[in-house]
């Protein structure tokens, strides 16, 4: 399988599914780099590609056991164990935070519940004073740096976006309902069981398995007007300027081995399609003879939407949030229907679409910017409708 401008494609899809092969292969003609699609439907892989460059620096290709950062669809995974939670009774979304952490309660945050920190109406966009690599290593610290800090509005008022600072509330949160990190119940519960290639917080033997994530081709300038040094957005994508604006360097930002190693559950997330896919196509029904994850009941209270429209502070409208998970909205309208999970930053995206019985991933490395939807994702989305539909 070749894309037209002559990059390599390995993997299959299955016959009625060549619209999302031709579409990945196209992508190349896109700004595709590298990258790696899988798609299930009722819970059997009938969409499983890779292909492209992993490495432009050492020209090391994408194979089927590539892996590379997903940014905030992380947070995907991590309300996933939230909600194993919630379907345990261990975790009410109408439950006030401090039920389980009650140092959360100062500063007015006495009254956030588990479900508004999901749906990132609990005002702790970014972490107040500066944020070394030490501190990532320290979840347990940096949210008590937040248990103690001031809301930038009043909890459950308004919506905006906590890019990272999700790593710590919610994780927070799991931590001290399960006694274990947000990565090690990922580990214990999904990765080990379901025999995926998924980390949060990587092991060193799988380093040399990463694709470095290669930054957006703007303008210096332009990111300096759109993320101007000081403003939320900034403190937010760069924890007050720890990470670089453009997120990834050589060697440097989410491509420096020690961000791989620390436990980022809204961020640093490291995987491929095919495990991303396998895990939501479980969330929504039996694979291999692994029974569901999520109940379907648990799976509409986790989808009513809880947050939508212009962020607090900002003109434009935001994503349409249920609790933690995406829902279909302009720039990500997914499926549209009953879908639900999370893209992440410069364009991968899993989620699942429980009318359909389908799941899908789609993982890169290469990051485009656009106020749209994604080019890419939109020919994987067009090639899926006329697949499924």
């Amino acid at each position: 399988m070749t894309a037209s401008t002559d990059v390599h494609i390995d993997g299959f899809a299955e016959p009625g599914y060549g619209a999302v092969a031709d579409a990945f292969a196209a992508n190349f003609d896109r700004g595709e780099l590298g990258a790696s699609c899988a798609l299930h439907v009722d819970g059997q892989l009938v969409v499983d590609l890779w292909g492209g460059t992993a490495d432009p620096v050492s020209g090391r290709p994408w194979d089927r056991d590539t892996v590379a950062i997903v940014f905030s669809v992380s947070k995907g995974v991590s309300s996933i164990c939230a909600h194993l939670l919630v379907q345990r009774g261990l975790l009410d979304l109408d439950a006030l935070v401090t039920d389980h952490w009650p140092e959360y309660g100062a500063a007015g945050k006495d009254e956030t519940t588990v479900g508004m920190v999901m749906s990132h109406q609990s005002g702790l966009t970014v972490v107040d004073g500066p944020v070394t690599f030490e501190d990532l290593a320290d979840p347990a610290g940096m949210a008590a740096r937040l248990a103690a800090q001031e809301p930038l509005f009043e909890p459950g008022s308004d919506h905006l976006y906590q890019a990272i600072t999700f790593s710590w509330t919610l994780g927070e949160i799991v931590r001290r309902v399960t006694g274990k990190t947000v990565g090690a119940m990922v580990a214990d519960e999904l990765t080990g069981p379901l025999g995926l290639d998924l980390w949060i917080g990587l092991p060193d033997e799988i380093e040399p398995r990463v694709a470095p994530i290669q930054p957006p081709d703007v303008d210096p300038a332009l990111i300096a007007l759109v993320l101007p040094e000081g403003g939320l957005g900034w403190r937010a994508l760069t924890l007050n300027g720890l990470l670089p604006s453009t997120v990834a360097g050589p060697g440097t930002g989410i491509n420096d081995p020690v961000v791989h190693r620390v436990q980022l559950p809204a961020a640093n997330g490291i995987t491929n399609a095919r495990s991303l896919s396998r895990l939501y196509a479980n969330v929504i029904g039996e694979v291999d003879g692994h029974p569901r994850l999520l109940e379907p009941e648990t799976i509409a209270a986790a989808s009513v939407v809880r947050s939508e429209g212009n962020q607090w502070g900002e003109p434009y409208l935001g994503a349409s949030w249920g609790a933690g998970f995406m829902r279909p909205f302009a720039r990500q309208p997914m499926l549209g229907g009953s879908s639900f999970g999370h893209d992440g930053a410069g364009g991968s995206i899993a989620f699942a679409d429980p009318e359909r019985g389908a799941a899908f991933s789609h993982v890169l490395n290469q990051m485009l910017v656009t106020a749209e939807q994604d080019v890419r994702t939109a020919a994987l989305m067009a090639a899926l409708h006329t697949c499924l539909d």
